[in-house]
């Protein structure tokens, strides 16, 4: 049996966090398999439109054949140019499912995966010239040192940098492989398999620029959301979480609530409900969907000088 694409997570409570309306303006800003895409079609009347974006070419099979629907190769961060292109300067509803499709870990040459021996690749998008193999070659030990520890959270850093430039002195690190009989020394013994994820996380976050990704989407949702539109964002580690927690409260990074002169909080967002996590049959039918966290956010009127 052939393994399907991805396997969408959470795909009705997402898809219900949009409250879609038939003749809506959405965007699923991470099409993969198109799984959330279809839900959202499902819904959609005869007048809706959809626009999905994906950088990965390969999701392009994916396409499904229907006249309201629009897919845009790139990476969201664009998504307001983008949009504006097609003549759409407001949505009601934007959606995201971040993080590694299941295709893109199942498939050995990406170098995504720890289970495979591959070149290291990591791109999401095959355009693009910064690869895995390329950071851990070119890359300072301090900057190796820092992406390890701010988005791997590896307490080895310095350790594991210090041995991938003396490693690559010798000779280029080129393969997961290689990669992992560097790392393995300086991973909790009996927890190696967690180690070499944070580790591939945080290579993987800096080649594809994701939290800056995300930071600049949820940035320019302010502008591209009605008032009563909808944020539906699944995040799979907690730096994203994060990120997105802290602009549904406060419009900011740093979670901040900046407030008028009457006192009054200057949100541009209202939290809808709690955070929703896979149920317990969802992660055993579906193993990666384990650290999913979805959150829904409603665009709300905010005193005129923050609009």
């Amino acid at each position: 049996m052939e393994t399907p694409y991805h396997r969408p997570v959470l795909l009705h409570q997402t898809v219900e966090g949009l409250a879609v309306v038939e003749n809506g303006i959405y965007v699923d800003v991470t099409f993969g398999g198109g799984g959330h895409s279809m839900e959202i079609l499902k819904r959609l009347g005869p007048e809706g439109r959809l626009f999905a974006f994906d950088q990965d070419e390969a999701a392009l099979a994916n396409k499904p054949d229907d006249s309201r629907f629009e897919l845009i190769s790139a990476n969201f961060r664009y998504i307001r140019q983008y949009l504006k292109f097609y003549g759409i300067l407001k949505v009601d509803g934007i959606l995201g499912d971040f993080g590694v499709s299941s295709h893109q870990f199942d498939q050995a040459e990406r170098g995504f995966s720890t289970r495979f021996n591959a070149n290291l690749d990591m791109r999401m998008n095959q355009k693009e010239s910064l690869s895995a193999k390329e950071m851990v070659n070119t890359y300072s030990e301090a900057r190796i040192r820092e992406v390890l520890s701010r988005y791997g959270e590896l307490k080895r850093s310095p350790a594991i940098a210090r041995a991938i430039t003396a490693s690559r002195a010798e000779k280029p690190i080129e393969t997961t492989e290689e990669l992992n009989a560097i790392l393995r020394p300086f991973l909790q013994r009996g927890k190696e398999h967690k180690g070499l994820a944070q580790a591939y996380q945080a290579i993987r976050i800096e080649v594809n620029q994701e939290l800056i990704a995300l930071q600049e989407l949820l940035m320019q949702s302010v502008e591209l959301l009605r008032y009563g539109g909808r944020l539906s964002l699944i995040s799979y580690h907690s730096l994203e979480d994060r990120l997105v927690k802290r602009f549904i409260r406060s419009g900011n990074f740093e979670g901040v609530v900046e407030k008028d002169f009457y006192g009054n909080p200057l949100a541009p967002f209202k939290a809808i409900g709690k955070p929703v996590t896979p149920s317990a049959e969802e992660v055993s039918a579906n193993p990666r969907a384990r650290s999913a966290r979805l959150r829904v956010a409603e665009r709300i009127e905010v005193n005129t000088k923050n609009q």
